[in-house]
């Protein structure tokens, strides 16, 4: 009898230099679990894992990995403790990969990619308005901040009570530059909405502090407010592979992810979809009898995004 592949685990990584509030972010996100299954793999630098004795008393699923970043010196024990979560018979709901503070998130998530197993939700850096402009022009941490915050998919925004209301928006419309297609939270004691994290797609979540008056733009593209939303489209015609692929890689900023089954002219049989910092997979479904195609956009849109994505949609049809 043929084995049923089991469903990829949603992976998550948690990033940012020193003090950004990581942890504050991640112990949040314990406390609103909900009932799901959440293991953290946390990666401290140096001898003593501090992030793990902190998240520990929030979770009991915590895989600690010492010595080292991450992905230089340790990078086979993330491996083998990726393995080793992927092929527990009681699988989480979801995996949250702590960075060590001089790590590059974007990579460990990429080593994530490599096993089946998982399947990326979102690629989160903190970073500490407080801090930051004097950071980006420290010639020793500049260009690894630069190169944390460009492979993000969400930033989140911390230590906002320390600054004036102008001075966040000019570092949203400093980050706007490094990261046009990341969304952006301004978190709240750590808070940000667990739509983030998680493989759902949410109710629309409100903005602390929204006035109803709409959402700002920030820089070219990048939005800075915590109401996510979702929205899906339905087709029962095929698409175009590439010209449905090229669509999904020019997503309006703040688009977190999108997933779902499409048909396209190229493939006899439903193909599983999956978007996250425009990065597109496309291949074979498991459920190959789903007659029509339908996805999923979850993120922070602005008004006419969802419009402008239809019209792109229905452009790729084949």
């Amino acid at each position: 009898m043929q084995t049923m592949t089991p469903v990829p685990i949603p992976m998550v990584v948690v990033g940012g230099y020193l003090g950004s509030g990581k942890t504050t972010v991640l112990n949040r996100l314990l406390t609103n679990v909900e009932g799901r299954r959440v293991a953290v793999l946390v990666n401290d630098f140096g001898e003593i894992n501090i992030d793990a004795t902190l998240i520990r008393a929030r979770s009991s699923d915590v895989i600690q990995l010492e010595n080292g970043c991450v992905c230089c010196s340790i990078g086979d024990k993330l491996v083998q403790a990726l393995a080793a979560i992927g092929e527990r018979e009681e699988r989480p709901d979801l995996l949250v990969i702590e960075a060590s503070g001089v790590s590059d998130p974007m990579r460990i998530a990429q080593v994530g990619m490599l096993d089946a197993a998982f399947r990326l939700n979102a690629v989160v850096v903190t970073v500490d308005v407080s801090n930051i402009e004097t950071q980006l022009r420290d010639l020793m941490i500049g260009d690894m901040l630069r190169q944390q915050i460009a492979g993000a998919t969400a930033l989140v925004l911390t230590k906002c009570d320390l600054v004036s209301t102008q001075h966040v928006e000019d570092v949203a419309e400093l980050l706007a530059k490094i990261a046009p297609c990341a969304a952006l939270f301004r978190a709240e004691m750590g808070h940000i909405p667990s739509s983030v994290f998680f493989d759902a797609a949410p109710r629309v979540e409100r903005p602390f502090g929204h006035d109803g008056g709409g959402w700002k733009r920030w820089g070219a593209d990048a939005l800075l407010h915590n109401a996510i939303s979702s929205f899906a489209h339905r087709t029962t015609q095929r698409f175009h592979k590439q010209r449905l692929k090229q669509v999904l890689r020019e997503l309006p900023a703040g688009t977190l992810r999108a997933k779902g089954v499409v048909h396209v002219l190229e493939k006899p049989a439903a193909q599983e979809l999956h978007v996250v910092g425009g990065r597109v997979r496309i291949a074979d479904a498991a459920a190959a009898d789903i007659a029509e195609s339908v996805l999923v956009f979850i993120g922070c849109f602005a008004p006419g995004d969802v419009a402008l994505v239809r019209e792109r949609l229905e452009g790729a049809l084949a």
